[in-house]
């Protein structure tokens, strides 16, 4: 895990980058992130980063499919004619 240093205002660019992928898996509230008050350029990847995150929950199913949709397929796929084999090549 990547200790991050909250209270450090010497945090380059390239180390705050470095942490944000698991800054974003722990969901971790980044307004108050130090690095972020300092520099307008990680500010705005953050919020792009955390638009495009929301935007993305959007298009995910709500609900999975029913069990009926699996039984479908089960079911399809067991009904499927086996192709019959090649004919053997003669020598």
């Amino acid at each position: 895990m990547i200790v991050m240093r909250a209270m450090d205002k010497t945090m380059t660019c390239a180390e705050f980058q470095d942490a944000l992928p698991e800054l974003f898996e722990s969901q971790s509230d980044l307004t108050g992130h130090e690095h972020l008050k300092s520099c307008e350029n990680c500010a705005a990847l953050v919020r792009d980063l955390e638009y495009i995150a929301s935007q993305a929950r959007l298009l995910l199913p709500i609900h999975d499919p029913s069990p009926a949709v699996w039984n479908n397929i089960q079911q399809a796929i067991r009904h499927e004619k086996p192709e019959p084999p090649a004919p053997a090549a003669r020598k």
